[in-house]
């Protein structure tokens, strides 16, 4: 007996000395209205892994979550769960400017304390935000002796997708940056992707992969590992480490949208908002959303040129007559190009001879904002840096305090270069080369922002790194590029397919706005060849495509060859109280209503791909007792982007009211756009 009870005991004191073969309790936390679930558990090997399910069915099969460092063992295995806590949040914050007036932000968290048993004892948090149509989490390091400096060499986190899907992805780490087409392909033939990425799963889910919160930390990409289990890879560091912190430190936000049809999916990109910080600069009434004109599309059209010389286009003469165009119109910037010494010469290569200060001589700057002042213009300054962010980091400030002086009030910034082509000063001085979407860059865009907004100046960027929404925190963040713009119509290599806008609100757009610069109504790019749209499709893109500043691309005389169609976009509000997304399928058609902020109307844009269709749409959005003027922007009835019959549209006139029914009519690469005036 005596003999029996020392092996019991020894076999105890055995189970004691390997806790990786115990099993911890599992966690689990549900959405305010119930129907998603969060999980995380310890499974084999002592892994933690999170699952998330959507009315009892599976959405994300058990993933794993942790870390690889360059200066230590994984995080990975060996784990236990130690703390779990849980709470609820409700609010509601009002936007300065954005695509709606006021966001609910309403989520129950709860937050997961893993420890390794064995070896270091190290600790991370994972802290879940679970809400009706998504799920943020991220990882949260403490302050811990044996774990000072995170130096990490790549995420562990998993997105195991629990049905097959189709995916919608943007290949990440070519040589263009974000600027490339989307595959749409079975998730097993995913390669390595840039979020965000969406899906569409077998049961008609949709489910979108992003992140929120990028601050200090390389840029989250997910790769396929085999079937429809993905991986979070992170943007690459010259310095070795994708990421070194020291702790305490939180990651950002790694995000899943999850909804039953593609427009909800759309509706739930403010989950992204609600998981970044509120504003931190304050006072912010001096960032205007605006539409704007510019010295810009000639050039990308050959017939003027950045740089000096007999076709330089940021001459005083010509950016007067933009300033004179804009007054005209109601447009109240004016974007110009080219102004600034360094154009000459192969700037794509080096960026160090940009100044940022100093114009050509034939672009007399003191003159020029004076006269714009005067029309109730301002002037958008253009830094074009080609990714050299060392010499801009010395030469921004001194920038930003001489546009200050001159009432320039917002910044185009640009980082024109191959993938790995940023150049940064390290700390001992040498140059190095970097990713767009690297620690580094995710670095340098803040000083960027907030020196700029020191300056009560709003930034623009092209080239940028994502976005994560950061516009909440940094309200004169307004806008930024990071993805094949109009510019692609006017350089054809190839042109923006007739698919593409409709593919991007499912896509690019959850991320946030795009200065995606529509408005091209001559339909023409260099050397007169054609853009796959119809003149009312381009209407519609400025409802359809979100950005708090629009431009008008084209050039001032073809407007005045299409009054009646540019009135739109002299009409088109660009900041609003409400959005709604009527209908929609990933790459296929999409229709938007947005109430204008400040006002009853609203304005409706739709577009589709190369297919003709046509489909009813319920006023419901409408205020309730208004009476309004629908002033319509449709395709022709033989309207086809593949003829010469792009520019045919009906321009009419109806009276409506909330509850009515109207019919849409897509050409084949067309739209249609609205703008319901309240009012008898």
């Amino acid at each position: 007996m005596m003999r029996l009870v020392t092996l019991l005991a020894a076999l105890f004191s055995l189970l004691l000395a390997l806790p990786a073969l115990a099993q911890s309790p599992s966690a689990t936390v549900e959405s305010p209205d119930k129907a998603l679930s969060v999980s995380v558990a310890i499974g084999p090997e002592a892994r933690a892994n999170y699952t998330v399910s959507r009315n009892g069915k599976p959405v994300i099969a058990p993933s794993l979550l942790g870390f690889q460092f360059t200066d230590g063992p994984q995080f990975a295995r060996d784990l236990e769960i130690t703390n779990v806590t849980r709470s609820s949040f409700d609010e509601s914050w009002t936007q300065p400017w954005g695509e709606w007036r006021t966001i609910r932000n309403h989520y129950n968290e709860m937050r997961v304390r893993l420890r390794e048993v064995n070896r270091l004892h190290r600790i991370i948090d994972v802290v879940f935000r679970v809400y009706d149509n998504g799920v943020g989490f991220r990882y949260e390091f403490p302050d811990q002796p044996n774990l000072k400096t995170a130096n990490i060499a790549e995420e562990l986190t998993q997105f195991s997708i629990a049905e097959p899907a189709t995916a919608w992805w943007c290949p990440a780490f070519e040589s263009n940056r974000e600027e490339q087409l989307y595959n749409k392909t079975p998730i097993a033939e995913i390669g390595t992707a840039q979020t965000p990425l969406t899906l569409k799963t077998a049961s008609g889910l949709y489910v979108a992969i992003h992140e929120a919160a990028l601050v200090d930390y390389s840029g989250m990409n997910v790769a396929k590992v085999q079937g429809g289990l993905l991986k979070a890879v992170l943007t690459p560091s010259s310095s070795g480490p994708k990421v070194s912190r020291a702790a305490p430190f939180p990651t950002p936000w790694r995000v899943l949208l999850i909804s039953p049809d593609a427009p909800g999916l759309y509706m739930a990109n403010s989950l992204i908002l609600n998981l970044n910080e509120p504003n931190k600069l304050g006072d912010v009434s001096w960032v205007k959303p605006m539409k704007y004109v510019g010295i810009w599309w000639g050039m990308h059209l050959d017939q003027q040129s950045w740089a000096s010389g007999p076709k330089h286009g940021a001459t005083t003469a010509n950016v007067m007559k933009m300033i004179d165009f804009a007054a005209a119109n109601g447009f109240k910037g004016v974007l110009v190009e080219g102004w600034n010494v360094g154009w000459d010469g192969d700037w794509f290569a080096d960026g160090r001879t940009f100044s940022f200060t100093k114009p050509y001589p034939d672009y007399d700057i003191e003159k020029l904002t004076a006269y714009a002042r005067s029309k109730g213009v301002v002037i958008i300054g253009h830094n074009e840096t080609s990714a050299n962010i060392a010499h801009y980091e010395d030469e921004m400030r001194g920038a930003f305090d001489l546009y200050q002086k001159l009432g320039i009030t917002a910044v185009k910034t640009g980082y024109v270069a191959d993938a790995g082509g940023v150049q940064w000063r390290a700390p001992d001085g040498s140059i190095r080369f970097e990713w767009h979407e690297g620690q580094v860059m995710a670095r340098h865009h803040l000083p960027v922002v907030t020196e700029a907004a020191k300056r009560r100046i709003a930034i623009d960027a092209h080239e940028p790194i994502k976005d994560t929404g950061l516009r909440r925190t940094y309200p004169n963040w307004v806008s930024r590029e990071g993805q094949r713009g109009m510019e692609y119509n006017a350089w054809g290599v190839p042109k923006n397919p007739p698919n593409w806008e409709s593919e991007l609100v499912f896509t690019r757009m959850l991320g946030g706005p795009f200065d995606f610069t529509p408005g091209v109504l001559s339909l023409k790019g260099r050397g007169d060849t054609d853009i796959l749209s119809t003149i009312a499709k381009q209407l519609a893109l400025y409802v359809v495509i979100y950005s708090p500043i629009q431009m008008a691309a084209d050039l001032p005389e073809n407007y005045a060859k299409y009054p009646a169609a540019f009135q739109f976009i002299k009409d088109v509000a660009v900041d609003w109280d409400d959005t709604r997304v009527l209908n929609g399928e990933i790459g296929e058609y999409v229709t938007i209503a947005r109430k204008a902020k400040g006002s009853n109307d609203w304005f409706l844009g739709s577009v589709g791909d190369d297919t003709a269709r046509s489909f009813d749409v319920s006023l419901d959005f409408l205020s309730s007792g208004e009476a309004y003027t629908a002033q319509i922007y449709r395709d022709g009835d033989d309207a086809d982007y593949r003829t010469d019959k792009r520019h045919s549209i009906v321009i009419e006139t109806r009276k409506v009211k909330k509850g009515d029914v109207l019919k849409i009519a897509l050409a084949p690469g067309g739209g249609q756009a609205i703008r319901f005036k309240a009012g008898r």
